[in-house]
């Protein structure tokens, strides 16, 4: 459907106990405070998170404040989760954005009703939730986004996954803003974590050399380490502790040299990032994602206190060299916060599209699924509903694929495995679906889709239109009927809209949804083909009925009231011609021999099973009314609101039917007037083409009427 152009209500998830405060805020903290200032969401971006109270980095954050924290047994994490769901379920969001934790996302998906965004800012499979290869491969099936920091992390997410979705995903780096150029001092400066995997062991050996060989420059680390056992003893080395963001900028901003030596996978590395932004010289192992920090960075593979020295060294001693390594830095900074903040908004819209391609072009793709006949042979062709929808779709220039459920699954039956047929279809939809991406889902008569094939289908395509239809009669007190709602029941509050051929005002007590619309039998001129008014019929009066369309012949026993009317009809025109099938042991017809007897009578009668109900016709009114015999029909169908006495001929009762046949069995030139004008108002009212035009108007939302 075509979204309105608006901005979107976004609500962001932080990790459980991240800090988004001032003085302690950490990367993805600071990742969400830079991209959140300038951008176009800004006032309808909402952030959650659990820290404790101070000066937040940004005046829409709104802190979730969790009760279990007095109570060790309790899972705190649980009750965030819980709290999140109620309070994202009363704001109504559009977009909900997950960072780095995955079971948050799972948990919230389902519950809360919005397009989801999961971002990663550490190793994908370090992670509860996704680590195993089936859990990435739910992730990514049930996201709208996935957004990762760099192209290592997204490596990683994709290990051994398929990267058929990689259109789902985006790499957004963290980023800074060029830093105004200040006067340098000659400090070598070390940030992160003071332990073995930050590499602060071969930090230590290196700077203590270096600190021994040149007295005129100073070293200074920033950063703790809870478990520390690192600790560097120089008169020219002094160690600063944790210190809020800004502080450690301005640090860097006056030193010639920063170092980040880890020797673990770095998802991306902001230090090395901001470092350059700062005019430092900067020195980085050659792990995970450091290398898409800085193109001018000096990258040390398999970094040792050895090679750190060295190349400090070179540093200090070639002054031209490392102011080169500081301007290039500085003014080729990779990534920008404007830049990406741009990207982000834009990756956000994406998930609302503001047009489909297609509609504006008023060309859909289209599945139409339905019932071919294949294993009839094709004998319902002429009454096929499903192939005058394909009809009316092409005929409005739209493209269809249609896929035979019942035919598919009668195919592939095996004697050994009579159940996995419908396994195998749901595939076979999913991949149809994958590979032609259609705007519209439409299908009817069919118990064959598993919800779960449905809501496949929607992740696959947010964007996904699906509609379903029905021509069986839906009227109280009719066996049948109750056992169609049955059968339409699992799919009415699954689809976007349900189309069907009685009034919807008769499901009023059935259903509590209001996605049900009208839709009259269509006629099409390529099927209903003939003009009998301008023929010479033998027989006055045509009928047909089916015990079953699938069946196609007559049910030992069976009866309704359709049997016992005729039976009566037929007693008060005894001298009537009349040709009706599907009774007193003739046997229905079909295909072209159906053609065959239609147009050998003059007149034909649209009879339905059940008490006559408003609207509904069995499908046989487009048959006889759309090839030009005069038909007769029920009064209390209420059909008179699109026709008029002089285009068909409404009855009261039997005696009225009876006596109105046997009045326009002999004559002639009145019959063929008012049957001549019946077609032609059938088919300006509910030819295929503008039946299918209706369905898909309705479907996307635009307003439309059938008469």
């Amino acid at each position: 459907m075509i979204s309105k152009k608006k901005i979107h209500k976004i609500a962001t998830i932080l990790p459980y106990k991240e800090s988004y405060t001032l003085g302690y805020a950490s990367a993805v903290s600071l990742w969400v405070s830079e991209f959140f200032k300038n951008s176009i969401f800004k006032d309808n971006n909402f952030i959650y998170g659990n820290t404790k109270e101070g000066k937040y980095l940004t005046k829409n954050y709104r802190n979730i404040f969790l009760d279990t924290l007095k109570f060790r047994f309790q899972s705190t994490s649980n009750e965030y989760i819980e709290k999140l769901i109620i309070k994202l379920s009363e704001e109504k969001f559009d977009i909900i954005e997950i960072h780095n934790r995955p079971l948050v996302l799972l948990k919230l998906i389902g519950k809360v009703d919005a397009r989801y965004i999961m971002y990663y800012h550490n190793d994908p499979l370090s992670m509860s939730g996704s680590k195993s290869i089936s859990e990435r491969n739910e992730i990514i099936n049930k996201v709208d986004k996935l957004v990762f920091i760099s192209k290592w992390v997204k490596d990683r997410f994709f290990k051994g996954v398929n990267n058929k979705f990689l259109e789902k995903t985006e790499i957004i780096y963290h980023s800074v803003d060029k830093r105004k150029k200040i006067t340098k001092s000659k400090y070598i400066v070390f940030a992160g974590k003071l332990n073995y995997s930050k590499g602060y062991d071969i930090f230590k050996d290196a700077v203590l050399k270096i600190l021994d060989e040149y007295p005129d420059w100073k070293a200074f680390s920033i950063g703790n380490e809870s478990r520390r056992n690192i600790y560097i003893n120089h008169k020219q080395h002094k160690e600063l502790g944790f210190v809020d963001h800004k502080k450690v900028l301005k640090i860097l901003d006056q030193s010639e040299i920063a170092v980040v030596p880890s020797r673990w996978e770095e998802p991306f590395g902001r230090v090395a990032l901001e470092a350059a932004a700062c005019s430092c010289a900067t020195i980085t192992s050659n792990t995970g994602g450091l290398c898409e920090t800085n193109d001018y960075a000096i990258n040390i593979n398999k970094i040792n206190s050895i090679k750190l020295f060295n190349a400090i060294k070179s540093l200090i001693q070639n002054k031209t060299k490392r102011k080169k390594i500081q301007n290039l830095s500085r003014q080729n900074i990779k990534h920008k916060i404007s830049n990406n903040t741009k990207n982000i908004d834009l990756m956000r819209s994406s998930v609302f599209p503001k047009y489909q391609l297609n509609i504006l072009r008023k060309r859909l793709k289209i599945i139409n699924l339905f019932n071919q006949g294949q294993k009839s042979n094709y004998r319902l062709y002429n009454i096929s509903l499903g192939k005058k929808f394909s009809n009316g779709f092409i005929r409005n220039n739209h493209d269809v694929l249609e896929i035979s459920d019942r035919d598919f699954i009668k195919n592939k039956r095996s004697i050994l495995n009579l159940n996995s047929n419908r396994q195998l279809f749901q595939r076979h939809l999913i991949e149809s679906f994958k590979n032609y991406n259609p705007d519209l889902f439409f299908f009817g008569h069919t118990n064959n889709i598993d919800v779960s094939t449905l809501d496949e289908l929607r992740s696959i395509n947010k964007n996904l239109i699906i509609s379903h239809w029905n021509e069986d009669p839906l009227m109280p007190n009719l066996k049948f009927s109750k056992k169609n709602i049955e059968n339409i029941k699992p799919y009415v509050s699954l689809v976007d809209h349900n189309f069907i051929t009685t009034d919807p005002s008769i499901l009023k007590n059935k259903f509590k949804f209001n996605n049900f619309n009208f839709f009259f039998v269509p006629v099409d001129n390529n099927i209903e083909c003939f003009n009998v008014y301008n023929l010479r019929p033998k027989n006055d009066i045509f009928y047909a009925m089916s015990h079953g369309v699938n069946r196609g012949v007559l049910k030992v026993g069976f009866e309704d009231n359709r049997i016992i009317f005729l039976e009566k009809l037929l007693k008060n025109i005894p001298n009537i011609k009349h040709d009706f099938r599907g009774f007193r042991n003739k046997q229905p017809i079909w295909g072209n021999d159906f053609y065959d007897a239609i147009i050998d009578s003059k007149m034909g009668l649209n009879l339905s099973r059940g008490i006559p109900t408003k609207y509904y016709s069995s499908n046989r009114i487009a048959s006889i009314l759309g090839n030009g015999l005069l038909t007769f029909i029920d009064k209390k169908t209420q059909l008179n609101d699109f026709f008029t006495n002089k285009e068909v001929i409404f009855y009261n009762d039997i005696n009225d039917l009876a006596s109105k046949i046997k009045f326009y069995s002999k004559n002639d030139k009145l019959r063929k007037i008012i049957a001549k004008r019946g077609k032609a108002k059938y088919f300006k009212l509910f030819n295929g083409n503008k039946i299918s035009k209706y369905i898909i108007d309705v479907s996307l939302g635009n307003k439309s009427s059938l008469f």
